[in-house]
């Protein structure tokens, strides 16, 4: 039987058309509609209310027109083009609604450090590729020093002497710190003298360590020079490639300008870039005159309705702010980016425009700070969907506040599987208030769950695995991390589908295989919702389809 689940009354005049199209095709075709393509023979989460399974689909247009059995489809539609999936398992289209694309196309031009061991290792990475690959900028990306003996932070006094002339820029995994040498610190013109008492820079005995973090770390990433023309190009359909071999239809730009929007515009005009955009706004002057002021906009593949905020640093480099210092670092309490009265005016704008405010929240002070401000403006019952990026540390007092206010948490778990073999040295038992993702989803009965890639594999499959085991890719902890805040598989499967388009005010078009939704699918070579978790994160794409149409085949 078709089945229609309940729609709002813009889904329903959507369907309507939908349905309309069909009864004319009808007419004509011996009482069978002719549409573009028919997936048989498969076993299809919908992810709609219900969490109903098909097996038949029926496409036009690039619009889902109608799901239910073999039998069923083959009586109302017909199709020159049809695929038999051979039993294979469908799901939405993948939605990541926390991640910086353009941070992810970024890397290919950058020296990968994720795989540095020791500060030493690290260096030879750089040294080793700058002599193959010689530039002005030397510049890497992924180190982490908690993986590294010792877990201390490098200083620039090795680097220096590899590199006197040539400015060096290494930025740690999450982006609030980097690693930079003297001559990159003589182009930004700082002086250690006016920022010794900063917790933004490390100054020991009057020098600079070349450790920078947070509004510093942002001074030196911006004053490497951007990638131009066919370059910026070429990267851009290479990552969406990327994605869509991963099973992503949808990304967020987790901070973006004009420059970066026109951008995406003009490859999607030119028709050789599919992916579909989210975009969150830098809080500028000029974000406010172009974009916020004028209200949301909203196109077949971009939707521009939010702005980012940034209230804390990270936990991995201490710079996330906390309410009692840091267990491993007795006096610092990490770094609060913005003030209640500066978050709140950004508020007043996105409340007044119809914007949606994301503000990135690591520590249980910045968490508080942030959701106790957004209380002053939202009612209990709204749909305004603003959201606090990671959630990752919230104290029990302030849980409820999430419920109360219909306030988001925009998680992502592969954080937890990430920081756990390092993250109690932190917080201590504070430890206990971290990354309790099934808690937070009581709240509101739904969240978001991204990869903020690059900061973790862009591949939505390990959040999934991560969220549903709380284990790492090497299946540990063999019990799970803290394993009480792990979700069920429907659950995660909808933090990565629906939900995710709900968190992103897509979930009329996308998100869910409903007739009158876009045609975006995946096909996976095994079905997650089956097998055992430890086959989760080697499960392959088959294909990946946007608007009815195959992006990527296997």
């Amino acid at each position: 039987m078709l089945t229609y689940p309940n729609r709002t009354h813009s889904e329903f005049l959507r369907l309507g058309v939908v349905m309309l199209i069909s009864m004319i095709l009808t007419a004509c075709n011996d009482g069978k509609s002719t549409v573009d393509l028919i997936i048989r023979n498969a076993v299809i989460y919908t992810a709609d209310s219900a969490f109903t399974l098909h097996t038949t689909m029926a496409i036009n247009n690039g619009v889902i027109v109608a799901v239910g059995d073999d039998i069923s489809i083959n009586d109302y539609y017909q199709s020159d083009s049809v695929y038999d999936a051979s039993g294979k398992s469908i799901y939405p289209g993948f939605i990541d609604p926390h991640s910086h694309f353009y941070g992810y196309a970024l890397n290919h031009r950058y020296i990968d450090l994720k795989d540095a061991k020791s500060e030493r290792h690290m260096l030879d990475l750089v040294e080793e590729y700058y002599k193959k690959s010689p530039t002005e900028w030397v510049v890497g990306r992924g180190w982490d020093q908690n993986n590294w003996p010792g877990q201390k932070f490098p200083d620039n006094s090795m680097l220096n002497d590899l590199f006197p002339g040539n400015p060096v820029v290494l930025i740690r995994v999450d982006g609030h710190a980097v690693l930079v040498n003297n001559a990159a610190i003589e182009r930004a013109g700082l002086k250690a003298d006016s920022l010794a008492d900063s917790p933004e820079a490390v100054v020991v005995k009057g020098k600079f360590t070349g450790i920078f973090k947070e509004s510093l770390a942002d001074l030196f990433r911006n004053m490497v020079p951007a990638p131009r023309g066919a370059e910026m190009a070429d990267m851009m359909v290479i990552s969406a490639n990327e994605c869509h071999k991963v099973g992503l239809t949808m990304v967020t730009e987790a901070g973006a300008d004009s420059q970066l929007i026109d951008l995406y515009d003009s490859l999607h005009s030119e028709d050789v870039f599919n992916m579909a955009f989210y975009i969150m706004l830098n809080p500028t002057e000029a974000n406010l005159e172009q974009y916020i002021r004028k209200g949301p906009s909203r196109s077949d593949k971009m939707n521009i309705c939010s702005i980012k905020l940034y209230a804390d640093g990270a936990l991995g480099s201490r710079g996330a702010c906390l309410l009692r210092p840091y267990s491993d670092d007795p006096g610092n309490n990490g770094v609060m980016t913005i003030t209640p009265e500066e978050l709140g005016k950004w508020c007043i704008v996105a409340y007044d425009n119809g914007y949606q405010i994301n503000t990135h929240a690591i520590g249980d002070s910045a968490n508080r700070m942030v959701l106790d401000v957004y209380s002053n403006y939202l009612l209990p019952g709204n749909d305004l969907r603003w959201r606090v990026e990671h959630a990752q540390i919230v104290h029990p007092d302030d849980i409820h506040k999430f419920g109360e206010f219909n306030i988001v948490p925009s998680v992502q778990s592969t954080h937890a599987t990430s920081d756990m073999s390092w993250a109690k040295q932190r917080l201590g038992r504070r430890i206990r208030n971290a990354y309790a993702y099934r808690t937070l989803m009581r709240e509101n009965g739904w969240l978001p769950n991204g990869t903020d890639f690059p900061i973790e594999d862009i591949n939505p499959l390990y959040t999934f695995y991560a969220a549903v085991d709380r284990k790492d890719l090497r299946g540990k902890p063999s019990k799970g991390f803290q394993r009480e805040n792990a979700l069920t598989r429907q659950e995660a499967l909808r933090s990565i589908t629906i939900w995710a388009a709900k968190a992103c005010f897509e979930e009329d078009r996308r998100g869910s295989l409903e007739p009158g939704k876009n045609a975006d699918f995946v096909i996976l070579d095994r079905d997650i919702m089956q097998v055992n978790a430890r086959e989760i994160p080697s499960t392959k794409v088959i294909r990946t389809y946007i608007d009815g149409k195959v992006v990527y085949s296997k």
